[in-house]
């Protein structure tokens, strides 16, 4: 009750900030939802690329508690208090959140494991150094190119033990900065936890990246996709 109330409360005061911008008619402000997993990097880096291009867009950033309540509660809502979330995805994500996406980049999945973990004096991972680890995977069937890591991990690689865990969240990189244990991640999560570091594996799995936006995406948003289509942005991140 906590934790939703938090969300109503927050949700209350962007109704406000909505009915005032509203009557301005000239707002072009993109709300971003940012928390622990939602970085708000990527929208730095679109930021840098259309500041120029694109002067009237602004970006209001909505900080919201990574809860699995709380996701399910925005993606299915993009639009309303907030436009834009980044991360990954793959199709059954996007249908069950209800939500469409611009996919700007494929992100090799890595390793993350505490600073002072032998392994954390590499700069890169062969697979053959996990033999003997405990890896945390997200749970199966949360994403897809997961399950298919998952499933090249159980089929030619028994000597790496896969220990399933149900969400990401700061809890999560606790365990992992706390213990031996061994976390799937990708690079843009690098700057989560202060003792985690994320390290790439010479496997070729990958995760679909980008912006998720409300199916019916609002003028404001639809302008700042095509402008994003536009610039070399996507070219840059899906070499």
């Amino acid at each position: 009750m906590y934790r939703d109330s938090l969300y109503l409360i927050q949700y209350a005061k962007d109704s406000i900030s909505r009915a005032e911008n509203a009557e301005d008619g000239n707002d072009c402000t993109i709300r971003i939802g940012t928390s622990v997993m939602t970085s708000s990097q990527s929208i730095a880096e679109i930021w840098s690329m259309l500041r120029l291009s694109e002067p009237n867009f602004k970006f209001q950033l909505v900080s919201f508690e990574n809860t699995p309540e709380n996701a399910r509660e925005i993606l299915r809502n993009l639009g309303e208090n907030i436009d834009i979330v980044a991360g990954v995805f793959d199709e059954n994500f996007l249908q069950s959140r209800k939500c469409s996406t611009m996919q700007l980049s494929r992100e090799p999945i890595c390793v993350a494991l505490s600073i002072y973990h032998p392994l954390a004096k590499k700069d890169s991972l062969e697979i053959s150094d996990l033999y003997g680890e405990n890896l945390m995977i997200i749970r199966k069937g949360w994403n897809t190119y997961v399950d298919k890591l998952r499933d090249d991990l159980w089929n030619h690689h028994p000597h790496i033990t896969i220990k399933d865990f149900s969400f990401y969240d700061i809890e999560i990189f606790n365990r992992c900065a706390s213990s031996d244990e061994l976390l799937m991640a990708i690079g843009k999560w690098d700057n989560i936890h202060p003792l985690v570091k994320v390290i790439p594996v010479s496997w070729k799995h990958t995760i679909p990246f980008g912006l998720l936006h409300s199916p019916k995406p609002t003028v404001k948003v639809q302008k700042l996709l095509a402008a994003i289509n536009r610039s070399p942005l996507l070219e840059i991140s899906t070499r």
